[in-house]
């Protein structure tokens, strides 16, 4: 009986959130033409995402300072799956319970292209995260694949954070070698994790970003220190200068300015990122049954799998989640909370401008430089559309 009523009134509430939603983005959007359009194709695209991560390979070829992966155990929890046809099957399963995007990490996922392929082959959305090391594939069933690359802090202190070889060596060069690796390739997208240390590095490394054809999201290289008034001063000049940074090279750093002050703080005029918060849990871990039923937006069927392909991880990351700042666990924040944007015109449109700026990282996307004619051809047939009743959200 009690299940009957909290389903009764959970369904209630859902209801009455997509009517005040639906009313207030009508009331909103009623003399901005222009907005409404937007409103509706970046909602739209969002509602064809429905992402899952994968570890798919316990293995790397570095030992970068700071790796949760490592640091945390996570390469040695399962036992990898190895062999290709299982992997198949399991894609194929994914793609059964209405997956369509997938991010795979690792470990390095460019170890094993042929894993990577089985996604590709199955799934419309692909998006590798790599250190750069070596270079994915470009021809064939990879040209449609997103590649974000690893950068910590920038200037001397990649080398120092993350050229180390899984044995203890160091070498020199390894941002160097990712240029070269990834030049001109539409596909590579910079995530660069800076740090009060990264101040004197950051332009001239957005600089070298953009010379070499790439664009480059902002991330937090998160130290876990206390919250002291020395932190927060340090956070504030970061600020300060990443959203210089954003403003003279504008089509290079892809981060909207909410995402890159959210990033580096931690909050918006709305609220903090937490576990409270974060919507990049996994829903089929058993831990997070009060997290989802605290009302903050989750990401529908986002899980997380080890490189068993079977079992599954806390959230997107290490699950360690005090000052966990990652910058796509805090855009899908940013994103699945529109609902606090129906404030005013202005914040709406700077929710629009936000969500587009993060679908504008992959290539996949109809946002990405690469396939704004695309989009523009897209638009021409919305208008006709734009009455048509909301989506509930977008997503990851």
């Amino acid at each position: 009986m009690m299940e009957s009523i909290a389903l009764h009134d959970e369904r209630k509430r859902r209801r009455d959130e997509a009517a005040y939603r639906r009313d207030a983005i009508a009331r909103l959007t009623a003399n901005d033409a222009d907005l409404a359009a937007r409103l509706h194709a970046v909602r739209n695209f969002g509602a064809m995402i429905r992402s899952s991560e994968y570890h798919l390979t316990n293995a790397c070829n570095l030992r970068c300072q700071g790796c949760w992966f490592f640091e945390f155990g996570h390469d040695v929890k399962v036992k990898e799956v190895k062999d290709l046809s299982k992997l198949e099957s399991f894609v194929e399963a994914e793609k059964a319970r209405r997956i369509t995007a997938a991010l795979l990490i690792g470990g390095e996922p460019t170890l094993f292209p042929e894993r990577v392929r089985a996604f590709a082959r199955r799934l419309k959305y692909v998006t590798v995260s790599s250190n750069g090391l070596e270079k994915l594939p470009a021809d064939g069933d990879f040209a449609n694949i997103a590649v974000m690359l690893t950068l910590f802090g920038g200037g001397d202190l990649d080398d120092e954070l993350r050229a180390i070889k899984p044995g203890g060596h160091r070498f020199t060069g390894l941002f160097d070698r990712m240029l070269e690796n990834y030049r001109n390739d539409p596909r590579a997208n910079f995530v660069y994790a800076v740090t009060a240390k990264s101040v004197p590095h950051i332009e001239q490394t957005v600089q070298r970003i953009r010379d070499n054809g790439n664009r480059v999201t902002i991330n937090f290289y998160s130290e876990y220190d206390t919250d002291s008034p020395i932190k927060r001063e340090s956070e504030r000049v970061l600020l300060e200068e990443c959203m210089r940074v954003k403003s003279l090279y504008p089509d290079t750093v892809t981060s909207h300015e909410a995402h890159i002050a959210s990033v580096i703080t931690g909050k918006t005029e709305w609220g903090t990122f937490g576990y409270h918060s974060c919507p990049s849990i996994s829903v089929g871990h058993p831990a997070h049954g009060d997290r989802v039923k605290n009302g903050n937006p989750t990401l529908p069927l986002f899980n997380t799998y080890n490189a068993d392909f079977s079992s599954i991880e806390f959230c997107c990351t290490s699950g360690h989640c005090d000052d966990c700042r990652d910058s796509q666990a805090v855009y899908s924040w940013l994103m699945t909370n529109m609902d606090r944007a129906l404030t005013s015109t202005q914040v709406l449109w700077d929710w629009v401008l936000m969500a587009e700026s993060y679908w504008s990282q992959f290539i996949w996307s109809p946002y990405h430089p690469s396939r704004r004619n695309d989009r523009m051809t897209a638009a021409a047939g919305l208008e006709s559309a734009v009455a048509a009743p909301p989506i509930s959200s977008s997503h990851h």
